[in-house]
């Protein structure tokens, strides 16, 4: 087809398209759907940016393959709890965070402030009286694990006496023997071995200044990342792995002069992650997803361009290696706040749409992303109020004193009156929107999915939300009744093949599977 009749069919299509906006009840929200802006001018400019995306390759997500990981409680946010001096204070955050339902808090570990003064030093002597550097940090742990909490732990923040140069170069910038940092790790692992599990290795090693004041450097990082892994599963083999979180930035390594720093591409620095052997150091790929310039409804897929759908070119970079099986988690996300006249570096919201947005983007990331897992929101508070003037301080969802902002009241209420259900993709029957009303266990097989499937005696109910819904077995097979909606119960054996247990219209059903002693089940399929 010539470009020029690609050209009228686009137009057409958006004559077509905003012709319906104008029919539908509410064009605004419609257009918002879309472009996830809220300006009608931009609504428009929006449109059309996304009906051409027909014209160029769009990512490959492989939305079909069973990932792992993805069985977890999604919902987390992040802390400054090691800033917090009052003990009172780190117990009272974690009671609001868990009582607004989250499930995860991803907490940094600064390894500056763990091996403080030198080499297998653990002491921190920055205060009268001493104390151990690990104090404040089992009092964190502690703290989470009373109110329900699991940990994401952050290793990064190298101490000065790891380079030569201390901090001239940066104080993020990485140590000049990475088996210092392997060290590092391991003391972490060790001490909390049973009690945290998920580890990320650094965090926007993409960009400055998390990679210090020199070029960032996939390489070195895959390096870092590989010699964490090893480290790390030696003294834990249970522990998962998280990648450092790629920022999303448009910039190709240039070198800035200003301020003696770069920025890579996300995708680019996973290719050459990926290129470096990085594919065999990490279970989980993450990413920082900001709602920057526009909504979390942003369905425009402009490589060029950053938005809230940027992780689907992330994943189209993993799949493209073989790595469908691994998640994304979003260890960032939140649009800012900032009032006026403080600069708009990470776009500008109201308060309103800023707690409206935030519920929106973990919608979308259930029911489009089977990808996808863990989301932690950024952030939970700061300890003090000395960032006002500073745009990033405006993320936070309660201040200083715990007065709670808007998103903190709406994240409260989302995460509360939530129905847990399964969208389109496939499932792990471990998968927390499940609900086992009787005893249950996991079984490690390796004809499952994922090298494992659950056991259960009495009955597991849920809501799914589609037009079909396929039980695939575990190796026990069983004999179980299904109730779905209102319909009649129907008597299913499980064997050796997927059993389709429901055709049904569109729409969110409830399906109760009760086991005539015990049953196995490896996946649910929505489709």
């Amino acid at each position: 087809m010539r470009r020029s009749s690609q050209f009228g069919l686009i137009l057409l299509l958006i004559a077509t398209l905003l012709g319906a906006a104008w029919l539908w009840p509410d064009p605004h929200q419609r257009l918002f759907a879309i472009t996830g802006e809220e300006a009608p001018l931009s609504q428009l400019r929006g449109l059309a940016q996304w009906a051409f995306r027909w014209t160029r390759p769009l990512p490959q997500t492989a939305d079909d393959v069973a990932i792992a990981f993805a069985d977890l409680p999604p919902f987390g946010v992040n802390t400054f709890l090691e800033q917090e001096v009052e003990l009172e204070k780190r117990e009272r955050s974690a009671q609001m965070i868990a009582e607004a339902g989250f499930h995860w808090i991803r907490q940094s570990f600064p390894w500056y402030d763990i091996e403080i003064h030198g080499k297998g030093d653990f002491e921190d002597r920055r205060h009268e009286p001493h104390r151990s550097a690990w104090e404040k940090y089992d009092h964190i742990v502690a703290v989470t694990e009373a109110h329900g909490l699991s940990i994401i732990a952050r290793l990064e923040a190298p101490p000065a006496w790891s380079r030569a140069a201390g901090t001239a170069r940066g104080a993020f910038g990485p140590p000049d023997d990475f088996a210092d940092y392997g060290d590092y790790v391991a003391a972490v692992a060790e001490r909390y071995r049973g009690r945290i599990r998920f580890y990320q290795i650094w965090n926007e090693p993409n960009i400055y200044p998390e990679w210090g004041n020199h070029p960032v450097d996939p390489e070195a990082y895959t390096e870092l990342l590989c010699l964490a892994h090893a480290r790390i599963k030696a003294v834990d083999p249970d522990a998962v792995i998280i990648s450092g979180a790629m920022a999303p930035t448009l910039e190709l390594g240039t070198w800035n002069p200003g301020y003696e720093g770069n920025n890579l591409m996300d995708v680019v620095y996973l290719q050459r992650m990926y290129n470096a052997g990085a594919g065999d150091c990490f279970d989980v790929m993450a990413v920082n997803n900001y709602m920057l310039w526009s909504g979390p409804t942003d369905r425009r897929m402009m490589p060029y361009e950053v938005n809230f759908s940027r992780p689907l070119w992330v994943r189209d970079v993993m799949v493209a290696n073989g790595d469908a099986a691994k998640p994304i988690w979003i260890s960032e996300m939140n649009s800012n706040a900032a009032p006026e006249p403080i600069p708009a570096n990470f776009g500008r919201v109201t308060l309103e749409e800023q707690a409206r947005y935030a519920p929106l983007a973990y919608e979308r990331i259930q029911r489009e992303w089977p990808w996808a897992g863990v989301t932690t929101v950024w952030f939970f508070k700061r300890a003090t109020d000395t960032e006002v003037d500073q745009p990033f301080y405006y993320f936070r969802m309660v201040e200083p004193d715990f007065t709670p902002m808007p998103l903190y009241t709406s994240l409260h209420e989302y995460l509360n009156t939530l129905r847990p259900t399964l969208y389109p993709g496939r499932h792990q029957a471990s998968t927390w929107q499940l609900a086992y009303q009787a005893e249950y266990e996991d079984a490690l097989a390796p004809e499952a999915a994922l090298g494992r499937y659950r056991r259960f005696s009495g009955a597991v109910a849920f809501y799914w939300e589609g037009r079909r819904l396929t039980l695939v077995p575990g190796p026990e097979g069983g004999r179980v009744t299904i109730t779905t909606n209102a319909g009649a119960p129907v008597d299913v054996t499980l064997a050796d093949t997927p059993v389709v247990i429901a055709r049904m219209g569109a729409g969110v059903h409830h399906t109760t599977i009760h086991a005539e002693g015990w049953a196995a089940l490896d996946e649910l399929v929505v489709e």
